[in-house]
């Protein structure tokens, strides 16, 4: 392999590209116009445009992602994470134009990318599986069966995609309805398939998974386990290897059991089976990711391997030297996303005008962004990767600490006091979590650091960050003023509170927009009357939906959005009086 094409953006474009130059790869990249000036572009051999700034419109059109492939002279395709990373038409393209698709056969993607047939799989080869069905479900009906039948809560997934996208867990009957539509709605948008099956849903279950590879020549490799049990919105926040608390006994188990579900489907390259782990230690079959995994980096940490380098040398064709793998210490990734945990982890787009990344022994940082960069509302709102390492667990978490300390980004809003709050908290450093844990315990919206309380809320104020000596000692402070933008700093409307994670309100009956994003859904008319608390429509952003909701009870007597329409931050919804 010669010259590769990098099908994706953002930090994982960034790190397949390194991989391969280190290789004497020559590297090509596809972007958006909104990425023409990212990292991936500029670190690439070459770099091609792909389409306007929607994901639909360039990185998922896969007739031109084969036309640049083949107009650059391309040998291979790597598809990242997301995108057309599981798409088996995809890769089924990629084979058929004579190009080396770095990823498993269509077929693998196929049979596992599929959840539905991913179970069936996994039980013919007896894995142990969550209860539920094997059977997608087309109406709310039939989600009410499942539901009476294996008991609540269960949970509604997106049957071609995985990620926490397309899932809804339903505590109650009452619940159905609307998580059926906003399942099959987010799977429809994110992997262009709607359909959806129901299984129980695990109270106080682990999510651990297992990394594998296998190479054209029969050899298998099990290279170790990575918990992923912090979650918020049932996406993965901080993830760590090993698992805290896991057994020699289990972890034999688990890697038996996660070769024994890829080969059911003859799987090819890198790939992770993932599984839930309950309160008395006993797996189950989850999924299987058909792709590299965002977390793949603390497996890297502990085993010495680059993932990306083996990908690219088994799609070559390489055999698969490795037998066994020796772990050393502990390894703990945090993602660092633009997100606001102080307000229901509300996606924060926007420009950073501040951007310094940690440092030092143990400590690496995937990353696309720089002081300047534009976070969008049309991509995923991962902004960088913090992958620490420690002799135990103990020294991971104390050098993670530290390095989250040092991070600084402004501009926009981001994932790192939620690290600092789970890694400070006893249940985490007891490994006593699961995935719901976090949700249930870190609070962090009672208390904004950094917003200025003193100051009316609908005032426009400008960050300062001073530095003084007093008594020959330094200290840094920060104080706010009703100063212009122009005047320097961040200018920053302290931002409302979201009551039940979606009421958005200027006063006096004004709903306006928590964010700029779309609206996918309204819920009500003008002239109808609602209550406090009442949806009024979905709003997604940064590809996560945020229901809005009525601040007040009365009468919608203006709606000024339909499903469809793009709104700025604080543009006027509705109006309830």
């Amino acid at each position: 392999m010669k010259s590769l094409l990098i099908a994706n953006r953002g930090e994982i474009a960034v790190r397949i590209i390194r991989s391969a130059r280190e290789m004497g790869i020559r590297t090509i990249a596809v972007y958006s116009e909104l990425d023409r000036d990212s990292l991936h572009v500029e670190l690439a051999d070459e770099a091609w445009q792909a389409g306007a700034a929607p994901a639909a419109e360039s990185y998922l059109d896969q007739g031109k992602i084969l036309q640049i492939a083949h107009e650059s002279g391309a040998e291979a395709i790597h598809p990242g994470y997301g995108f057309l990373s599981e798409n088996a038409t995809f890769a089924a393209a990629v084979d058929e134009a004579g190009l080396t698709w770095v990823g498993p056969p269509a077929a693998a993607i196929e049979a596992m990318g599929d959840k539905i047939t991913s179970r069936r799989n996994a039980e013919a080869s007896g894995v142990p599986t969550v209860p539920g069905i094997t059977e997608p479900v087309t109406t709310v009906e039939a989600v009410a069966e499942v539901a009476e039948e294996f008991g609540y809560p269960v949970a509604i997934k997106a049957a071609h995609g995985g990620g926490g996208k397309g899932l809804r867990v339903v505590e109650s009957a009452d619940d159905i309805e609307e998580a059926f539509e906003g399942a099959r709605r987010e799977a429809d948008a994110y992997f262009g398939n709607a359909e959806v099956y129901v299984e129980k849903y695990l109270e106080q279950a682990r999510h651990v998974e297992a990394q594998v590879l296998f190479d054209t020549h029969g050899n298998s490799l099990f290279l170790g386990e990575r918990d992923c049990s912090v979650q918020r919105r049932h996406q993965k926040l901080i993830e760590e290897t090993p698992s805290p608390g896991m057994t020699v006994k289990q972890r034999k188990a688990m890697g038996k059991a996660a070769i024994a579900a890829a080969e059911s489907c003859g799987y090819v390259n890198a790939g992770t089976v993932e599984f839930l782990v309950d309160q008395s230690g006993d797996l189950y079959f989850l999924e299987m990711n058909t792709r590299l995994q965002v977390e793949h980096t603390v497996t890297e940490m502990v085993t010495g391997l680059d993932v990306v380098e083996w990908q690219l040398r088994i799609a070559s064709g390489e055999e698969l030297t490795i037998k066994e793998v020796d772990t050393r210490g502990h390894a703990i990734e945090f993602r660092i996303n633009a997100e606001d945990p102080y307000n229901d982890f509300l996606p924060s787009p926007g420009q950073i005008v501040d951007w310094q990344e940690p440092a030092g022994p143990g400590v690496r940082v995937d990353s696309w962004v720089r002081t300047g960069t534009t976070v969008s509302q049309y991509y995923d709102n991962l902004m960088a990767k913090l992958i620490v390492w420690g002799a135990d667990r103990t020294s991971a978490i104390n050098r993670g600490r530290r390095a989250l300390r040092e991070f600084r980004i402004q501009g926009v809003s981001s994932t790192i006091p939620a690290h600092l709050a789970v890694l400070d908290h006893p249940d985490f450093l007891e490994g006593n979590h699961h995935t719901k844990w976090m949700t249930e315990t870190i609070d962090l919206e009672s208390a904004d650091p950094q917003a200025p309380p003193s100051l009316p809320e609908d005032e426009e104020v400008t960050r300062r960050d001073i530095t003084v000596e007093v008594g020959g000692r330094r200290f840094g402070v920060t104080y706010w003023a009703p100063e212009p933008a122009a005047a320097g700093g961040a200018v920053r409307r302290r931002p409302p509170k979201l009551a039940d994670a979606g009421t958005s309100s200027a006063g006096d009956g004004v709903v306006i927009s928590p964010m700029q994003g779309t609206i996918v859904k309204v819920h009500v008319a003008a002239g109808d009357t609602v209550h406090a608390g009442d949806p009024l429509c979905v709003l997604e952003a940064m590809k996560m939906e945020n229901e809005v909701t009525a601040p007040n009870a009365g009468d919608v007597v203006d709606l000024r959005v339909e499903p469809g329409d793009t709104v700025a931050l604080g543009q006027v919804i509705a109006i309830i009086r």
